[in-house]
Formats: C-alpha cells, sequence, structure tokens
C-alpha cells in the first residue's frame, strides 16, 4: 500500500494532467477493475457533457470611415442542429445591448434601433454569422459580441 502522502500526489496527478488515462497505476496499488471503471465513466460523461459550444471573433480593433460599411465576423463551433446567433454592441461606459439574433431555419430578429443600417445572415455551412454595418456613423464605434444560445437576451 502506498504511504497516504504518496497516494494523494499520484490522484493530484491523475486529476490535473490532461492525459489521465496515459498515467499507469503503481505496481503496489491495488485497484478492483470495477471500481476503475466506475471511475472512467465517471470521467468519460464529465468531458462528453463539458465539450462545450463556442464562438471565435478575431481580436483587435476594426476601422472604417464614417458613412462607409464594415463587416464584422462571428464563426461558431456547436453540435446543435438549430443553432441560435445572437450580437450585442457595448458602447462606452455602457452594458452590452442586444441588437439581433439568427438561426438557421428562418430569418431572425432585430431589435428596433438596430433594424436599419444591421445585418446578419447564418451560414450553416461555414458556421458563421457576420455582421454588416452600412452607413457607419461615429456612435457605432464600440465593442461588438457575437453569442451562441443559451444566451439571456
Amino acid at each position: 500500500m502506498l504511504p497516504k502522502a504518496e497516494l494523494k500526489k499520484w490522484f493530484h496527478k491523475l486529476l490535473t494532467h490532461t492525459s489521465v488515462f496515459a498515467l499507469s497505476l503503481p505496481t503496489h496499488l491495488t485497484v478492483d477493475m470495477e471500481s476503475w471503471l466506475n471511475l472512467f465513466l465517471i470521467i468519460s460523461a464529465f468531458f462528453w457533457e463539458c465539450r462545450g459550444d463556442r464562438v471565435i471573433q478575431p481580436k483587435g480593433v476594426e476601422t472604417a470611415t464614417e458613412g462607409g460599411q464594415i463587416t464584422l465576423t462571428c464563426h461558431y463551433e456547436t453540435d446543435d442542429p438549430s443553432p441560435y446567433l445572437f450580437w450585442y454592441k457595448q458602447g462606452a461606459n455602457d452594458y452590452p445591448k442586444y441588437m439581433l439574433m439568427r438561426f438557421n431555419f428562418g430569418t431572425g430578429d432585430n431589435a428596433t434601433e438596430f433594424k436599419e443600417r444591421f445585418h446578419a445572415n447564418l451560414d450553416a455551412n461555414s458556421k458563421s454569422v457576420p455582421l454588416t454595418i452600412q452607413r457607419l456613423q461615429l456612435s457605432d464605434s464600440a465593442v461588438y459580441y457575437c453569442a451562441l444560445r443559451p444566451t439571456v437576451t
């Protein structure tokens, strides 16, 4: 049997390394197969459930000319066959404001103040929902966030 401190170190390694199942059991530590299988199933279920959906937006500042047009990129990763994508705008010293929502089986919805110059189409093939802003105004200067359902609107 391993001393308590060594056993603690071994379990810490087991839980903190990404290659959890690449670790070998110490030869003098006996574990019955049923317990090991149960642990494997629990950890597998945890990782399967926590795979996570995500959106990918380029980092950095986009610049454009007043009166012009700009397109902001948003790619997403999900196993959901019917994803909902959202765009939010956050001005200086303000909270994020809902702009619009798109889904792959319809057009979606735009908040009232974003109906005229703000357009987005969800492209399920490229898994993207680019946001185009037309007739740019100084008040369009902000941080724009793309989000994938579930989210609070």
